[in-house]
This record gives structure tokens, sequence and C-alpha cells, in this order.
């Protein structure tokens, strides 16, 4: 069945975003609305931040073609001797990092602070790849360590097959 906008916003209470429409499920509890989140396989709160996220993870499964068993989702890392959770990671088959997401909410600006924390997340996991998201707007970076730099990139790269 298809929503208009304003039946959409009061069925979920989020907005929609610069993504495909995915089917979700969400479950209410002690007035506060839970989304199901397939990775984790629990149910998770609906904040905006997550909304996006759950969006961000289906677009790698269903338009990227990562394999959901590649996928990890909220996992502390230590950062300077502080520990931090990244988003989203996307291995390879031999396990280094693929992608590194950040997931902010639609409200929050993709600026350079954003850009600062995935770079300092990544000093920890080394990814190929960088994606920054709030939902409306998505950046996508190739690193070169060779060059200690990285490279904007139009997408991300769909999943292929390790060698």
């Amino acid at each position: 069945m298809f929503l208009s906008m304003g039946k959409f916003r009061h069925i979920c209470g989020m907005e929609q975003l610069n993504f495909k429409r995915y089917p979700f499920t969400f479950k209410n509890k002690e007035n506060k609305r839970y989304i199901f989140d397939i990775i984790r396989k629990k149910e998770i709160l609906l904040t905006p931040e997550e909304w996006v996220r759950q969006h961000c993870l289906r677009f790698l499964m269903e338009e990227k073609k990562y394999p959901i068993g590649l996928i990890n989702v909220e996992k502390k890392i230590e950062i300077f001797g502080k520990q931090k959770r990244y988003d989203i990671v996307v291995y390879t088959k031999t396990g280094t990092v693929a992608v590194l997401v950040e997931c902010k909410a639609p409200k929050i600006e993709i600026n350079q602070g954003v850009f600062d924390q995935i770079a300092r997340y990544n000093l920890s996991v080394d990814s190929t790849y960088l994606m920054v998201t709030n939902g409306l707007k998505h950046v996508y970076c190739q690193m070169d360590y060779q060059a200690q730099a990285y490279h904007f990139l139009q997408d991300l790269p769909s999943y292929t097959i390790d060698k």
C-alpha cells in the first residue's frame, strides 16, 4: 500500500529520507516507537539517527548488495584511549574493513566536524571507503593511504566478491 507523506510521517513519526522506501517493522512499547534491526536482530528505539542508520543498512544490502553477514552495527572501538562506537562497518571476506559509515540525524549538517569524526574512527579500522550520511545528503570517499588523502566519489561501489 502506498502512503502519502503525511500519512507516512503519522505512522512512523520520521521524515522521508533520500533513500528508497524500504519495508521496516515497527513496534510500540511504553509509548515509545521501536524499529527492528535486521543486523542486531532486535528492536531498537527509533530516533532520527536510528532512522538514518536503518535506511543505510538497507541501502548497503539491497542496493549495493553487501552480504548481511559482513555488516556490523554500533560496535565499540578505542580512539586515543577513549571508547567510541562506529555506526556501520562492512567487512571483506578476509576480515579487513571495506566500508566505514557514519550516520547522523537529518537535522545534523554534514560538515568538517563530521569528516573529522569518521577520520578519527578510521584510524582504528583502516577502511577502504568512507560514507557519511544524514539521510538527506550522502558523501562517499575512497581512502588513498599512500598519498595520505581521500578522494570523493559520486557513489559507493557495489559489493564484489573478494579474491
